[in-house]
């Protein structure tokens, strides 16, 4: 498994990234098929957010949904190592729920929303005065609606479809509250999302296809 480790806005010592490939090695135990782990460090410089100044994202790629956790502290091995409880956490319950797919089934969802990752690593592209949709996968477009101070961030990804069980899954796996997909079955565009306690919901959009 690769361990690729950049900074935004700050620099990453010698020491530092001795650390974090050292103590990611355990990653691959819980992800055997995992083929590169991103490391991001972002540093804010803003004075009154000192006890959150060091932000670390981790996102694990490789055969299977992306799998992602991040996590922020005054100091940057207290985000690693907040980040890297929350990753091996999500790991473990992936390994467990493979284990448990066929004893437990998945409760029939009433009225709910999975979504598409909407991360902040990727480059974004600005645009003034006019909405323009992204054309590239993975790259943000924002764009300013007129004189507004109203911003808006667009980002295009590929969509395969997949069943409501899968899309709470893939959820999980990067620590969101909804996410987007589309039905395996009905082909339609859908977002499952949590709820309260073991509850999900799901949103679908009635929409005509035209060939």
């Amino acid at each position: 498994m690769e361990i690729v480790v950049v900074g935004r806005n700050t620099e990453i010592s010698d020491r530092f990234r001795g650390h974090v490939e050292e103590k990611l090695e355990k990653v691959e135990q819980l992800a055997p098929l995992a083929q590169r782990l991103d490391v991001e460090l972002n540093h804010e410089k803003n004075p009154r957010m000192a006890d959150r100044a060091e932000r670390i994202e981790l996102t694990l790629r490789g055969k299977g949904p992306v799998v992602r956790a991040e996590a922020a502290a005054s100091d940057r091995y207290g985000a690693l190592d907040l980040a890297y409880a929350k990753l091996m956490e999500r790991l473990r319950r992936a390994r467990d729920r493979r284990k448990d797919h066929h004893r437990y089934p998945v409760p029939a969802p009433e009225d709910f929303p999975v979504g598409l990752d909407d991360g902040a690593n990727e480059p974004e592209e600005v645009h003034e005065d006019k909405v323009e949709a992204p054309t590239e996968h993975g790259v943000a477009v924002e764009s300013q609606l007129g004189d507004s101070p109203v911003i808006v961030r667009q980002k295009l990804h590929e969509a395969t479809p997949m069943t409501i069980d899968q899309a709470l899954y893939e959820m999980e796996l990067v620590g969101h509250p909804f996410y987007l997909f589309i039905d395996e079955e009905t082909k339609q565009p859908c977002v499952v999302y949590h709820r309260h306690g073991w509850t999900y919901g799901v949103l679908r959009l009635d929409t005509t296809v035209v060939d």
